[in-house]
């Protein structure tokens, strides 16, 4: 009982640092606040007893997939290669480049940009577009005298709706997915048709939602960007599409992904100092990707897991899988889908890794999976992301408050659920 009104306290305290006090400030610097919460919560579990000292030390020295070590290293690693691109200029010469070629029609804006969040969301991860598109759609459609919230909603959806796509476009998805040993090429062979599926539907829901804003043309020419450091951009999109090529193989070449992806990580760092040497160029642009690396994420992630521990020790995970009897798909999809938006989503993660323990089925992962990643959609505590976006947002002068977020994104996301797990029911 300790273990879960600590739990229960801690998801709280979580849920009221999001909405009221997401960030604090100090010496003029922004500190996130929600791992504190988590923090204590891992210490309070320790205090009361709740979990001994030698299951937390098994438990983060494991030589399995599931050890948060190990995970935390794969998406700190591949983060890091995409913050890096974006620091050279790639993803807003892209948007640039796209853009100049849609002419003066919205229509034509929404449907590129909705396709290009979700291309780089596939191959990078939902959090560095969003933290990457989110400044420019709101600096382009000011100098536009166009709408933003279409745009930035699409971006938002599109990005939380492909990340399903591969293992690496959420931390979620590596966390339970390596849980299970799901390699790189099942996970892509179970989730690319559920993720199509929902990504097509989510778009064309948004198209009708805001189709009549569209008729307004667009005023603002694009200016033309140059890429300052092109040998570093080309050793930087190198090092991803072989970092990619290679996690899609790990389980042939028997090799695990988070060594592949802090190998690639270390490499690009060497390879761009020699080449910056050579070329004279400078390295700031490394120094701004260390800086800019979600590192709030790791006493986050390790203090849920602890958690996660006291309530395995005291046999809650045992219990809620007792009440999950149902089909496994509808149950634990919509689930950890209402989940998210009570603990977030990557303490959700983590507590239904050893839920699913109990349940003998492969799907009730993917199922988990893919609540994991629209949970995120239905209210802006569901994920990292949401948090993120809304704090840029402020930073713009564009808020978009708690009931709009739900109206527009809430709704989408429901269908979205239902078309991906109703595919993943068939398959």
């Amino acid at each position: 009982m300790v273990a879960v009104i600590i739990t229960l306290l801690t998801c709280f305290g979580l849920i009221l640092l999001v909405l009221f006090k997401p960030s604090l400030t100090v010496m003029h610097k922004n500190f996130a606040t929600y791992w504190m919460i988590s923090l204590i919560g891992a210490i309070l579990m320790i205090v009361f007893r709740q979990v001994d000292f030698k299951t937390i030390w098994e438990g983060f020295t494991s030589q399995t997939a599931v050890n948060p070590v190990k995970i935390l290293i794969l998406f700190l690693s591949m983060t890091l290669l995409s913050i890096c691109l974006d620091e050279l200029g790639f993803f807003s010469y892209l948007a640039n480049k796209l853009l100049q070629k849609l002419g003066n029609s919205q229509t034509k804006l929404f449907f590129g940009i909705y396709a290009m969040v979700s291309v780089l969301t596939i191959v990078t991860s939902n959090d560095i577009v969003i933290l990457t598109f989110t400044p420019f759609i709101c600096y382009f459609s000011k100098k536009a005298r166009i709408n933003p919230i279409p745009y930035l909603i699409a971006e938002f959806i599109g990005a939380n709706t492909w990340s399903m796509f591969l293992i690496i476009g959420n931390p979620t998805n590596i966390y339970l997915a390596t849980f299970y040993g799901i390699d790189f090429l099942s996970y892509i062979k179970t989730m690319f048709l559920p993720t199509i599926a929902s990504g097509l539907l989510s778009c064309g829901i948004l198209y009708v939602l805001f189709r009549r804003s569209f008729q307004v043309p667009i005023y603002q020419e694009t200016n033309e960007m140059i890429i300052e450091n092109k040998p570093g951009l080309i050793v930087g999109i190198v090092h991803l599409v072989v970092c990619i090529a290679l996690l899609s193989i790990s389980s042939y070449i028997n090799l695990e992904m988070w060594i592949i992806a802090l190998s690639l990580a270390v490499s690009l760092f060497v390879c761009s100092l020699i080449i910056n040497l050579l070329t004279k160029k400078k390295n700031a642009y490394l120094l701004s990707t260390l800086k800019r690396g979600p590192y709030e994420l790791i006493p986050f992630v390790f203090s849920m897991f602890v958690i996660v521990l006291a309530l395995n020790e005291q046999g809650i995970s045992e219990k809620i899988a007792s009440f999950l009897t149902g089909n496994p798909v509808w149950q634990y999809g919509i689930t950890s889908y209402l989940s998210c938006n009570l603990i977030n989503n990557i303490p959700m993660s983590v507590l239904f890794s050893s839920v699913l323990s109990y349940q003998n089925s492969i799907k009730a992962v993917y199922a988990t999976i893919i609540g994991s990643n629209l949970g995120a959609l239905l209210t802006p505590i569901g994920a990292l992301a949401g948090i993120m976006w809304l704090n840029l947002l402020k930073k713009q002068h564009i808020p978009i408050h708690f009931y709009t977020f739900i109206f527009y994104c809430g709704i989408i996301s429901v269908p979205a659920l239902m078309v991906a797990l109703g595919i993943l029911f068939v398959l």
